[in-house]
């Protein structure tokens, strides 16, 4: 915690922080630890769906009978390549599930630090800083 120096002229206001308070000032911190782990999260979907819409692009350029090496685990089989596109297919909706899934839960993080945010601020002002 850092210590400042308030500007010439301003007084700190005189304001209790209650058990309710303080509650919500540690809920609104554990949200927005929450909140940076499933942007992680978030960004992390994104990249695999973008990886799997590329593979998946490469993939329908080959021969329909021929066959290409799909991993599974930590092993590489063959598989025609039909397979493999249904296959890719199935992940990138999985994909998109988890990342819509992703998105929701982001969401609902951000209302519920925007409702602390209201109550807290009208209570503190500017004594209390809630920005990430």
């Amino acid at each position: 915690m850092s210590l400042q120096m308030l500007p010439a002229g301003q007084e700190t206001p005189d304001v209790q922080v209650s058990w309710e308070d303080q509650q919500r000032i540690n809920e609104f911190s554990k949200l927005n630890s929450r909140l940076s782990e499933l942007e992680e999260l978030h960004q992390k979907k994104q990249d695999e769906n973008a990886y799997l819409e590329d593979v998946g692009t490469e993939i329908e350029l080959v021969d329909e009978d021929e066959f290409v090496q799909y991993k599974i685990g930590d092993s590489f089989y063959w598989l025609k390549q039909s397979e493999v596109v249904e296959k890719i297919e199935e992940q990138t909706e999985s994909a998109m599930a988890e990342l819509n899934d992703v998105e929701v839960k982001v969401q609902f993080i951000k209302d519920e630090m925007d409702e602390l945010k209201r109550v807290l601020y009208k209570k503190f002002g500017n004594s209390i800083n809630l920005e990430r």
